[in-house]
């Protein structure tokens, strides 16, 4: 039963590194030097996203296009408006750097890996669950600062020109993967292990810098246990929401159950990854740290209540009119 909420690796390295932030902060020399390799650990993060994401597997999300609309509409719809909905509770509750931070994370693309693995462990269609978050991340890129801008730029948290950094700290280099693509993308999926350990280094470098900064700056007196707890009460709450919100339009439009379970676990997982990379480009000073904080909150809340979620679609049988191999429903039929 422990065994379910237990962070995992990845997060354990992040609690780590946020740790030697507190106690071993960069600072001077050392921390535009690090300021440097976090912009080069940026680009790289994205050029390999390119180099990930197949043509083909952008043009299979098209033949699934009620799925994949539905699951988008969650992500770039629902999401931010359930944002809306809690920002005045979390505007009440929380420093504005942390509301900023819960806006910010609504606007946030799928992730792929997570949801793709869920997706399997559940037993729903994996197929449909790959293309869609894949596209997902793909549209993020260009929806992600616009949403961000909108929702944002009203209250100081988000400059338009920002935007010009997005283009070329994170589409250029992703772009340029996508370009290398058909020359470079065997060698990057029979890689992914060790390229994978590339994206986790460059995170949990823009955490250290990140949390350094806010360490220096003196920021952390903002971060009390009780404000760590509301918080956390406040992203759990939005997942909750989200989780409720997939279910219920998956079975509202009648697709089967394996689309549900990838639609449930497309539709309300956010990407740290992206996240974190976005907030370093988008938001500048010491109080990125809070910024980000409900990202990283957000992520070990979905990780576990997912994990728990992906078991017990596992354990239930399937229903009697519908045999698990099963894909594809009666609303949405196409290749998935």
């Amino acid at each position: 039963m422990l065994a379910r909420f237990r962070p995992d690796e990845f997060t354990l390295a992040m609690a780590a590194t946020v740790t030697i932030a507190l106690v071993l902060p960069c600072h001077g020399a050392g921390a535009e030097l690090l300021a440097a390799l976090t912009s080069l650990a940026i680009g790289l993060l994205f050029f390999l996203q390119g180099a990930r994401l197949s043509r083909a597997a952008i043009v299979a999300a098209v033949s699934h296009w009620r799925l994949h609309l539905v699951i988008f509409a969650a992500t770039f719809v629902l999401f931010p408006l359930a944002g809306l909905a809690l920002r005045p509770l979390a505007s009440a509750l929380l420093a504005p750097p942390m509301v900023l931070g819960l806006i910010f994370l609504c606007t946030l693309p799928s992730t792929v890996q997570s949801s793709i693995a869920f997706t399997s462990i559940a037993g729903g269609n994996v197929a449909a669950a790959l293309c869609s978050a894949s596209a997902s991340s793909l549209v993020g890129m260009a929806i992600t600062p616009l949403l961000a801008g909108l929702l944002l730029h009203a209250h100081g948290g988000f400059s338009l020109d920002a935007l010009r950094s997005i283009a070329f700290e994170l589409l250029a280099p992703f772009v340029a993967g996508q370009a290398l693509q058909r020359w470079i993308g065997g060698f990057v999926q029979r890689h992914r292990k060790m390229l994978g350990m590339v994206d986790r280094g460059s995170v949990l470098l823009m955490v250290y810098t990140v949390f350094s900064a806010a360490t220096v700056g003196g920021i952390w007196h903002q971060l009390t246990p009780e404000v760590f707890a509301i918080l956390a009460a406040v992203d759990a709450a939005l997942l909750a929401l989200m989780l409720a919100a997939t279910a219920g339009m998956a079975r509202w439009f009648g697709f089967s159950r394996a689309d549900e379970i990838a639609i449930v676990f497309c539709g309300s997982k956010k990407s740290l990854v992206s996240g974190i990379a976005m907030a370093n480009v988008l938001f500048a000073g010491p109080a990125l740290s809070l910024i980000v904080m409900p990202l990283m909150i957000f992520h070990q809340i979905q990780l576990m209540a997912c994990a728990v979620l992906a078991r017990r679609y596992a354990s239930a049988p399937a229903p009697a009119a519908e045999p698990a191999a099963l894909t594809r429903p009666a609303f949405g039929e196409g290749a998935s």
